[in-house]
């Protein structure tokens, strides 16, 4: 009978996440889809040099949210309601701290990281706008991240998934009216970005409103202890965010040599594909975060096991219908996003698409046990599964491959990295139910 209740609680967290993951990942798409169409291969390169830039503000969100919101769990777990309630004090002045830093950025930073990021003359002007206002939202975002975190863990994952859909429902349909009526371009695209946290946000005002929330914001100094131990589990979320957007940059720099523009603009469709299917992933973890940290306040170790077990069945299956569909459909996919019947960047899309996502359950399973272990404090061999797949291994894997195979090099690496991580992950979830039986 518990069995049974406690899969439907992880079905319903997972189910929820993954919808609101998905949407939330409709940021990027929807911009990917109107600028392919509304600015042609010239703007779809543009979007895919400033993405990454947007994957470090939104994994800073993160780092904060889900560090806190696991203390905030486990302190609730514990009846150690000031504790949790100093928690998420602390994290809300890490997250205007951090914020303001992203906006300072963007006032006076935006043309030397638009250098940085080797965009052409072709491509800066539209690059430098889209990264300036990105980081100017920086604290719309960043708070939105941490409120739905912190939502999500007050056993209200329902309104956390209406927010995160509804403010990503916001952001196509403005991107449509920016984009197309009134003619704004890459401006349009990211105006509409940066107003989908602020519509989240007013949906969430409801858990206050109603008076749902047991979390509430304290007179007490910030903590370095739980700024420390907030960023220790935080830390793996960020980087898993980070990942992408990491790969993304050595990607591009790759590609720019191999293939030019048009080499970028196909990597920038598979890429954008990747967030939206990891997106997915990130549900699955998330959703399961609340339940393993609950389980782990009240010491219920075979249900910790039990829930781990549901997350890898629920991502091997979804992962298997995700690969077949692009083996399947890869190039109806690819002309989706090529308005100008471009053969080149067709060609070389629709082959990326198949190689690239050979890592899917790979990735599933990297980002799951990731969260896992934060989701326990296990801070340690979270973080080296987070930075072997994020830093140590994925950046000389993609020099190396694409020295030698070039393009098919480039996709190669991002399934053979994350193949490596899987194999290391392994290792060290082995190792810490060793440690647990001692």
């Amino acid at each position: 009978m518990k069995s049974k209740e406690l899969f439907k609680e992880f079905y319903q967290y997972v189910a929820l996440n993954i919808s609101g993951m998905l949407g939330l990942s409709c940021y990027i798409l929807a911009d990917t889809f109107f600028v392919s169409n509304g600015l042609g291969a010239n703007g779809l390169t543009a979007l895919n040099l400033a993405i990454p830039i947007y994957s470090f503000i939104h994994g800073s969100g993160l780092m904060l949210g889900m560090g806190g919101a696991i203390k905030y769990s486990i302190f609730r777990g514990q009846k150690k309601y000031q504790n949790a309630n100093r928690t998420f004090t602390n994290v809300i002045y890490l997250t205007v701290i951090l914020s303001i830093s992203f906006m300072l950025m963007g006032a006076f930073l935006s043309e030397n990281l638009t250098h940085l990021l080797r965009a052409d003359n072709e491509v800066f002007s539209m690059t430098k706008t889209y990264l300036q206002i990105i980081l100017l939202f920086a604290p719309f975002f960043m708070m939105n991240d941490v409120l739905i975190c912190f939502v999500r863990n007050d056993c209200n994952p329902r309104l956390a998934m209406a927010a995160m859909l509804i403010g990503s429902l916001s952001n196509v349909i403005l991107d449509y009216i920016l984009i197309f009526p009134l003619q704004m371009g890459i401006l349009g695209a990211v105006l509409a970005t940066g107003l989908a946290p602020i519509i989240s946000m007013c949906i969430m005002s409801k858990h206050w409103i109603g008076k749902q929330n047991n979390f509430h914001l304290l007179k007490t100094k910030p903590s370095r202890e739980l700024t420390r131990n907030t960023i220790l589990l935080g830390i793996p979320s960020f980087i898993t965010e980070i990942a992408s957007g990491i790969v993304m940059i050595v990607f591009n720099y790759i590609i720019l040599r191999l293939r030019g523009n048009i080499g970028v603009a196909a990597y920038g469709i598979v890429a954008n594909l990747s967030l939206v299917v990891t997106s997915i992933y990130t549900g699955i973890a998330q959703g399961i975060q609340p339940l393993t940290s609950r389980a782990y306040g009240y010491g219920k170790n075979e249900e910790i096991k039990r829930i781990l077990k549901y997350a890898i069945a629920t991502m091997l299956t979804l992962s298997s219908c995700i690969y077949f569909t692009f083996l399947l459909i890869a190039n109806p996919i690819v002309e989706i996003f090529n308005s100008e019947r471009n053969a080149q960047l067709q060609q070389i899309a629709a082959a990326g698409l198949i190689l690239y996502f050979i890592a899917i359950p790979f990735v599933g399973f990297n980002i799951i046990l990731s969260v896992h272990f934060t989701s326990t404090e296990k801070a340690l061999p979270a973080q080296i599964v987070s930075l072997s797949r994020g830093f140590f291994i994925v950046i000389p894997m993609t020099f190396f491959l694409s020295y030698i195979l070039g393009m098919t090099g480039v996709w190669l690496s991002y399934p053979i990295t994350e193949f490596t991580v899987f194999v290391i992950g392994m290792i060290l979830y082995k190792r810490t139910c060793k440690k647990g039986k001692n």
